[in-house]
């Protein structure tokens, strides 16, 4: 088994991640600096495989430090969050991001030359497709359409260009991965200051299925949806992407390749705020909803080709939005009756 190290251990997919690392047997050290939700735990903080260093991903010392005995390096810390996070802190989610990309990539070149390291395995994002006109995405075609429009965008696609610069230069073997729209349990409050009226909740700029979850636990009817509802989304559950993502990074045939992780289910944002109001309300309370103003950067359409993860790494997101809202509907409503939400 390897030891990995994974920068941004404690956001929303690193939870994940590190808990299906050390499922497969392998040695975990995790680095965060807690800066979106503040300090968190998680239930595998105490297992003897793992290790966990609050520090700032864009501190080259420290992470050649921690890489100098790692055989793998997920780097996975990024500013993230959802739609309203591209307006509120544009130049923030740019700036910030460069930097953490640029020291990983100088850390890690370090520690494949003079340590043990194997390789990184990259977390990029489906929003490198933003500018696409055709559908299915497939990889490969963020290389031939426009470039993305908003800020996050361009910098995840930034991250395929260091990705394939580094092994250009140094040798440096990767794996780039794209997560589409993830959903599961662990989104808290971002303490960033920025905050969104939607209807008359305040969100603290979560994505799309705590939003909608606690607008309706709150009481909010008639429900407040950005746009007319027809956004076309992929929502794959946390535990499915993290298998994705360890199973590239183990991978011998992931090497310097790049992989659309996703569940192949669309479901427009309406379909989503419905079922999860049925979830919540059931069926004797008819389903009523306004739409708002859409964010300029709300794509329309994000539809991945999922065949080059089938067939080459086996990969499958199997988990139903059903079971996905079954888990994270109650997660939601307790953090929202504890005040955390």
């Amino acid at each position: 088994m390897s030891k990995v190290l994974v920068t941004g251990s404690a956001g929303f997919i690193g939870g994940y991640v590190v808990e299906e690392l050390l499922s497969r047997g392998h040695e975990v050290v995790g680095v965060d600096n807690f800066s979106k939700y503040g300090p968190v735990s998680h239930s595998y903080d105490a297992h003897p495989r793992y290790r966990f260093m609050e520090g700032d991903a864009r501190d080259v010392d420290l992470l050649g430090e921690l890489l100098a005995d790692c055989d793998q390096f997920i780097a996975g810390a990024a500013m993230i969050g959802g739609i309203s996070y591209f307006h509120a802190y544009a130049y923030d989610l740019l700036a910030t991001n460069e930097r953490i990309m640029a020291a990983s990539c100088d850390a890690a070149i370090r520690a494949h030359r003079k340590g043990r390291l194997r390789k990184v395995t990259y977390l990029s994002s489906s929003m490198v497709f933003e500018s696409t006109d055709h559908w299915p995405s497939r990889e490969g075609d963020e290389r031939r359409i426009p470039p993305p429009l908003s800020s996050y965008g361009f910098q995840k696609l930034a991250v395929e260009y260091y990705a394939r610069a580094a092994w250009d230069q140094y040798r440096l073997p990767y794996t780039i991965v794209r997560p589409f729209n993830c959903v599961g349990v662990g989104e808290g409050r971002a303490l960033g200051e920025a905050e969104v009226l939607s209807g008359n909740v305040k969100l603290a700029m979560s994505h799309v299925v705590p939003d909608l979850v606690q607008k309706i636990v709150k009481g909010q009817d008639p429900l407040h949806i950005l746009g007319d509802g027809g956004q076309v989304r992929h929502y794959t559950y946390g535990g499915d992407l993290a298998r994705g993502i360890v199973v590239a990074m183990e991978h011998e045939a992931a090497r310097n390749e790049d992989f659309n992780l996703s569940t192949a289910e669309s479901t427009t944002v309406l379909k989503l705020a419905d079922v999860i109001w049925r979830k919540i309300k059931g069926p004797q309370t008819p389903f009523r909803y306004v739409s708002d103003d859409p964010f300029e950067y709300d794509v329309q359409k994000r539809v991945p080709d999922v065949t080059k993860a089938r067939e080459v790494l086996g990969f499958e997101a199997t988990t139903t939005l059903d079971e996905m809202l079954d888990e994270v509907i109650p997660w939601v409503t307790r953090a929202v009756e504890e005040g955390r939400l």
